[in-house]
Order: structure tokens, then sequence, then C-alpha cells
């Protein structure tokens, strides 16, 4: 069975009419992981955001398709009820919510009408899941990421990735504050999900994550836009060389650079 299709095509976005995305083209299909990178202030997690349906991003231009079907014409839920997923650099703590019923709900709106998954199996997979992330089990009636660690809060999204299991993943800076035992754990997650119908998109500043996540394909993002597309070796020469030679190869400036940061 072919996996889900994701296609952003000409993609601007703004905020408070400050152009942010510039005409971004990518396509994300099953059995793919990708991993987009670039300086501070570039447009990624501008990206990620624009997917999932932020309020705060205006898309002015472009389209972003999800198996043909148009992902603006949709709701956040309905975005994600399509198979897409945001594991945020910043997950939200919310009160009152616990993990456990969390995760049920969140797996039962993938799911149709009547056929909940039955609570025994729910548990069984859970429990086996925070195993394989070694996660303590109690935090499965702790309030959804209130009062957890950076490390905690990031398996805590790779658990509701793989309890989920959507057909597209979009990981905003998933290894941000991580040592290195936990972006073992988190990395090991991840891998797991790999297969033909699931595919991945990783933010990422740094080289480290796709030394544990070998991504098909590596793209460049500069001044709101993809510049340079490549596989795992181009992550290689960004993490051993930096990016000027690709600002060199497209007389960016660091004039340029800067304002695009501001």
């Amino acid at each position: 069975m072919a996996g889900s299709t994701l296609e952003i095509k000409d993609l601007h976005v703004s905020i408070e009419d400050k152009e942010i995305l510039k005409g971004v083209n990518l396509t994300i299909k099953g059995g793919e992981f990708h991993a987009v990178m670039g300086p501070n202030g570039t447009g990624k997690s501008t990206l990620a955001s624009a997917i999932m349906g932020h309020p705060k991003y205006e898309i002015t231009q472009g389209s972003i398709l999800m198996d043909g079907k148009d992902v603006l014409e949709m709701e956040v839920d309905e975005r994600a009820q399509a198979g897409l997923f945001l594991a945020m650099q910043y997950p939200s703590e919310i009160s009152g919510v616990t993990n456990s019923d969390f995760l049920r709900s969140s797996i039962n709106a993938h799911r149709e009408e009547g056929d909940e998954i039955p609570l025994m199996k729910f548990i069984k997979e859970m429990d086996e899941t925070m195993d394989y992330l070694d996660m303590d089990k109690n935090m499965a009636q702790r309030y959804l990421n209130e009062g957890f660690s950076g490390g905690e809060k990031k398996r805590n999204e790779i658990l509701q990735l793989m309890m989920i299991k959507p057909a597209i993943a979009i990981l905003d800076e998933i290894d941000s504050g991580l040592d290195i035992d936990a972006l073992k754990v988190v990395s090991k997650g991840i891998n797991k999900m790999r297969n033909d119908e699931f595919g991945c998109l990783m933010i990422t500043h740094y080289q480290r994550l796709l030394n544990y996540i070998t991504p098909d394909k590596v793209h460049v993002m500069m001044q709101g836009r993809v510049v340079k597309s490549g596989g795992p070796e181009l992550a290689q020469r960004l993490e051993a060389e930096g990016y000027d030679w690709i600002k060199q190869e497209l007389g960016i400036t660091d004039e340029e650079t800067v304002e695009q940061n501001a």
C-alpha cells in the first residue's frame, strides 16, 4: 500500500505583513525522510506552523496538498485527521488532561465513529511504547507536559507519534536541548516508525540528529525558500563548512542574511 504525499507549492507566508516564506516548494512521500536545515530566521519553524494551520501565519500565495486535497481549506483538527502530525519545538502544557487521556482521545479522533480503540489494547500499546522509550510509567497519569523536563517533553512527543501513527510527521527541532542519551532514545523511536507508508520532515540545525536518523533528502532554507537540496552528504558538508559556501554560490551577502533574521 502506497503512503500519503504532502505537496508544498510556491508557499508564501507572512506574519503581521512581513513576508517570511517566499516561495517554498517541497514534496514528501510515504517512505521518505527529509531534513530541512538553515540559519536562524530563515523560516523553518514558520513552515511547520503554516502546514498545521497556526492562526498567526497568513498564507498569501501557494498551496499545500495532502493526497491531492487542499490542506489550507482544513481546520487544524481536520489536518490531524487527514494524517498530519506536528512535534513542536516547545510543546504546550495542559493542566487537567492526563497524558493517557490525551493520547486515547487523539487516537480515537483518527478512527471511524464507533470504532474506538479498546481500553485494554490501548493500555498495552502505551505501556510497551513507554518501555521502548525508557519513559517512567507514572508519566501516563501526569497532566500533559506539566512539570516535564525538556527531555521528557520531547520523549512525550515521540510517544504520541508512535501511538497515533500519522501518515506524515513534521518534527520541529525535536533534538533541541537534548543530551546525547535522550537524543539516542528519541531517534530510536523515530527510526522505528520507518515504513513505506510513513513520511517525515525533520527541521534541525545540527548534523548530530542526522547521525542517528539518516535522511533520504536534505534541504537548505535561506531567505524564506529552499535554495539547495541533496542527500545525507549535504548535511555532513554543512556541519564541516557551515553555510558560507552556499551564500557564495547564490550571491547572498551577510547584510541580506541579517535583514532576513531581523
